[in-house]
């Protein structure tokens, strides 16, 4: 009778037990039931922006170096040719672009640099510039835009022209010539890949800072002079492309008529730049850069004439992105 009376109580307690984890188990899995439920409302609801939040990205940066190199050497070359030459062309291209309804600020940075030698020529520069644009511009319909556009260019080093008999001239340095440019005016962009800026009233300022070159009026400033102002109508049109994955074009016309003087002499800078991506750092560049300046006197036989100048390059080298 005592065992089973103690077997009916622990029976009977056991039955409370389990009875009491069944109700705890329940709840606990309503609970994780209900947690999962509202992660997974959580997760599939639409993240709405705050109205006064204003951190949305305005600027868009970024840009390419490059760096091509090449070098050769001869011996006891029948064909003839130099016994040594080594060629080395950097450049650096940056920008930074800023759009906010209907503002918008694009600035672009070209820093150039190219070195050459050879046994016949010795050491020679054949690459140098610093080229700075900066433009601002305010939407008045879909395609126009009213602004300003800046301009700053120049080289870094000491540049020289060469006679027949290899004997040298200074014709450059930092500074001189150096072509400083304000222009108010209007640009149509129809697309995202053409822009053409055009000013009716536009001043540029030629400086030569270098005293020699200053005393002999180099690029049309007066004699002992180191600034030349002159007032003019100014057109730029800039072409970029991404043909495809690995093939892409840069172009800049940039022209210039001084109302002042000989305006029907008009100055022209044109940029162009095909550059071919083989692998993420290994690429092909072709560039071909034209410039006519009227005040740029060092041509011709007697280098007192302005002339077209014509630089072509070829390279494969490396280049980064970023």
């Amino acid at each position: 009778m005592i065992r089973y009376l103690f077997l009916h109580a622990i029976t009977t307690d056991m039955k409370k037990i389990l009875f009491v984890l069944s109700i705890l188990s329940s709840m606990i899995a309503f609970s994780q039931d209900e947690t999962v439920m509202n992660l997974k409302k959580e997760s599939e609801r639409e993240i709405k922006k705050d109205p006064n939040d204003t951190s949305s990205k305005v600027w868009k940066t970024g840009g390419f170096f490059g760096l091509n190199a090449a070098q050769g050497s001869l011996s006891n070359w029948a064909a003839g040719g130099d016994k040594f030459s080594l060629a080395i062309n950097g450049n650096l291209s940056t920008y930074a672009f800023y759009k906010k309804g209907k503002h918008s600020w694009d600035n672009t940075l070209d820093l150039n640099l190219g070195y050459m030698k050879t046994t016949s020529l010795g050491s020679r520069k054949n690459d140098d510039r610093i080229d700075l644009v900066s433009k601002y511009g305010y939407a008045i319909s879909e395609k126009w835009n009213v602004g300003g556009l800046f301009n700053f260019r120049s080289q870094m080093f000491r540049g020289y022209t060469y006679d027949d008999d290899g004997n040298r001239t200074l014709s450059s340095n930092f500074l001189s010539p150096a072509y400083v440019l304000f222009s108010p005016g209007f640009e149509w962009k129809p697309n995202k890949d053409f822009s053409a800026f055009i000013s009716p009233a536009t001043v540029r300022w030629t400086v030569v800072m270098n005293d020699s070159l200053s005393n002999a009026g180099a690029y049309g400033v007066d004699a002992g002079k180191h600034i030349k102002t002159e007032f003019g109508a100014f057109a730029s049109l800039n072409y970029r492309k991404e043909i495809n994955k690995i093939l892409s074009y840069k172009s800049r016309l940039d022209l210039y008529s001084n109302y002042l003087e000989k305006p029907q002499n008009v100055d022209l800078y044109w940029t162009n730049m095909l550059n071919m991506q083989l692998t993420k750092y290994l690429s092909v560049t072709y560039s071909l850069d034209m410039i006519y300046d009227d005040d740029a006197k060092l041509f011709g036989p007697d280098n007192t004439s302005p002339a077209m100048q014509v630089k072509s390059m070829l390279g494969v080298g490396f280049m980064f992105k970023f």
